[in-house]
Parts: C-alpha cells; structure tokens; sequence
C-alpha cells in the first residue's frame, strides 16, 4: 500500500494505493524479512498529512512490523532464515554522534525512521538492518507482537522519562493504543500507583476502568486527587494545557506525540502560569525512541504477559483502519494482516 504524496484525509479518505512492487534485496548487513503483520500508527497520520512528511515518494509506510527473516545479506550474522523477527520505528542511526555514543540514538541527526525514512510494512517485503531488528518473544502471536514495537515502546519511554516511583499517581491523557499498552505496565510495575484517565470518548473511558483505573473522565474535569505524572498521547493542544491543573506540585507532563494538529492550537492562549506551571511543574516531550526501548519493553511484556487488545484488517484495508484513526475509533490497537498463516 503505497502513499506517493501528502494528502488531506479530510478531501481524500484513500491516500494509500495498492501496487505490486519487486522484491528488496538486502545489502551487506542487512535482512530481507516477509511481513506477517504491521501494526497502524497515528504517525502514518502525520506522515500521509505532512506534519511529519516522508523524506521521499513513493513511499511504503509502517513501522510496527511482524514477519520471518528469508534472507541475510552477505555479512549479517545476528539472524537466520526462519527465525521471526520485530522492526520498530528507529530505523537507523549514525552511531557516532554524542546522542548515540550517550544511548540516545533518538535525538541523532541521522535518525532515520521506518515506513518514513525508509520503506515500511505496509507491504509483503521489507529490509532493515540487523542491528535493528528485534527476536519476537514466542508467547505472543504475530497481531500481539506488533503494537509492542511502538505504542508499547514508545509509551515505555514516557515511562521512563517521567521517573515516577510505585505508589504515585499516574494520569493519562488520551487511551488509545499507546494508553492501554502503558497502562498495564503501570500496574505490574507500579503496583501500589492509582491510575487515572482522562478521554473524550465514553468508551474508552469505560475501557479504561474496566482494566483498573481508579478514575475516568473528560478533559476539563477535576480528577479526585492530584497526579504526579501525565502521559498525553493525543494529537491535540486541548488534553495539554486542560491536563496541568490536575498535577500535582513537581508533577511531570509528558507529551507523547511526534506532532500536534494546529485544529485547536487557541488554547494555548489559555495557560495561566499560577495555574498551570507553577509549583516547578514540568513539560517534556518524548522524541521517537531507542533499541533500548524496544528490547527493554519486549521483555517486560514478556515477563508480565502485556497483550494489547487489537483490531485486524486486512492490508487492502489499510485506508480503512486508518480513517477510524483519524476519526477516534481507537479502542484497540489497529494491526494490517499483511500475510496469511
């Protein structure tokens, strides 16, 4: 499925184009993998709508990537034919700067993402270098696997960023996929943390204390008590500044979003310092991820068996499952079945 230009999903609810395309071939280190399933982000929003535009065109989009390595380039030696494998969003980096060389490949110049960048999985066929590719763990299926790579990860790293200790009040803003993934890491991690959600959407509200928040409710509402850190993980301003007045002194916002749509951008207008900073509250961005991340977060999955709830389409669908993106329907991760069996 093939985007050759930036589109408006509002003047056009087909961006994606069906194509047969030749094979890849993998260069030295490099493996040739055929993709099971790719799971949808809401960075192919902003990719298609050119907040975060690919760096080329025609280009094949995804980066939540599950499928079997079939070939290896002459100098690969991480993996095997046979052997399943994840490729995630870091789809390189340079290895040499001081972010590398510090672990944090994310803010590299040279970063390179996957399905932007790079070629992606919305297709049967995709190379990656092997140094970012990741072993599948065996106890979860292709369509499980593949929200782990991002929504799974990327959430992680908010985690991390937000250094927040068991006992501390954990709110989310926005409960899609990246939310439900994060939030049951929460409750295996931070076991003793209360976990509050706030959403527009009823359903996802309901879902959210259906798995064990302790409050739910739209943004603007006063939340019970007061929260130590607050993942965002919605495209808009809205969630961000209503948020701040629900945290508590020395609280953490952090937005977990590569864009912000501009639909909504007046409301910045509304921040009152008193309000919203004072008390040496903090707002950090989560800016894409590293292969820590991804290993890290594979293994807790594991570890606790985190299972994303998901929705499959088949790839021909992949319009389709991104429109409900766009329009909300978020209440499980959205995955492309790319090959059967």
């Amino acid at each position: 499925m093939v985007l050759r230009r930036i589109w408006n999903l509002r003047e056009n609810r087909a961006p994606l184009e069906l194509e047969e395309w030749p094979v890849p071939i993998p260069k030295e280190r490099e493996i040739l993998v055929r993709v099971s399933v790719c799971g949808v982000c809401r960075t192919e929003l902003d990719e298609i709508e050119g907040r975060t535009p690919p760096s080329f065109f025609p280009i094949i989009l995804g980066h939540q990537i599950v499928g079997e390595v079939v070939e290896v380039g002459a100098k690969g030696t991480r993996f095997r034919p046979g052997e399943r494998v994840g490729i995630a969003w870091i789809h390189s980096a340079c290895g040499k700067c001081r972010f590398c060389v510090g672990s944090r490949e994310n803010l590299c110049a040279a970063f390179s993402g996957t399905g932007r960048d790079a070629h992606g999985g919305y297709a049967e066929y995709t190379v990656v270098g092997e140094d970012f590719a990741y072993p599948v763990p065996a106890g979860f299926s292709d369509e499980e696997a593949a929200p782990l790579l991002c929504a799974g990860a990327v959430g992680y790293r908010a985690l991390r960023l937000g250094e927040i200790e068991d006992g501390e009040n954990v709110g989310f803003a926005g409960f899609g996929a990246s939310g439900h993934l994060v939030m049951k890491t929460v409750c295996h991690l931070f076991p003793s943390s209360r976990i509050f959600v706030f959403s527009r959407n009823p359903e996802e509200r309901a879902f959210a204390l259906q798995l064990g928040a302790f409050w739910a409710g739209d943004f603007g509402e006063e939340p019970p008590e007061k929260i130590h850190c607050i993942i965002d993980t919605t495209p808009a301003w809205k969630p961000v500044v209503t948020v701040l007045s629900a945290l508590a002194p020395g609280g953490k916002l952090i937005v977990n979003a590569i864009r912000k749509e501009d639909g909504d951008k007046e409301w910045l207008l509304k921040l009152q310092y008193s309000r919203d900073l004072w008390m040496e509250k903090e707002i950090q961005s989560v800016a894409n991820v590293t292969r820590r991340d991804v290993a890290e977060f594979l293994e807790i999955a594991t570890r606790f068996s985190i299972r994303p709830e998901v929705e499959v389409f088949p790839l021909k669908e992949a319009n389709r499952a991104l429109l409900e993106l766009k329009e909300g329907k978020i209440h499980r991760a959205k995955v492309l079945k790319v090959r059967e069996g």
